[in-house]
């Protein structure tokens, strides 16, 4: 397996570890796959994703709590679509209390 594979499983395994009802931002899941510092590389992995994925990516955001801009904006719309289904609320600002973020 090449180390980019190796890299990639971890990070997707990571994501896939956060519970239902919570998030992570991309450094935290960063650290948790073992490669601290590689925030940027866990976004460019999800933003990757094929369309339909299983994988809970929308879980995933800012160490502020907000949802990364990215694109038009439908995917932002649908990511906090889906975390609102799951019961998570936003503040004015559009972030994601800090009470909220996993703590594997």
């Amino acid at each position: 397996m090449r180390a980019d594979d190796d890299r990639r499983q971890r990070i997707l395994a990571t994501v896939d570890a956060i519970p239902r009802g919570r998030v992570a931002s991309y450094g935290q899941v960063a650290a948790e796959a073992g490669l601290p510092g590689r925030a940027r590389l866990v976004g460019r992995l999800l933003r990757e994703l094929p369309a339909g994925s299983k994988l809970p990516w929308h879980r995933v955001l800012r160490s502020d709590g907000s949802i990364a801009g990215r694109g038009d904006g439908a995917a932002m719309t649908a990511q906090r679509r889906r975390l609102a289904r799951e019961g998570l609320e936003f503040d004015a600002r559009g972030r994601v209390p800090r009470e909220r973020f996993w703590r594997p």
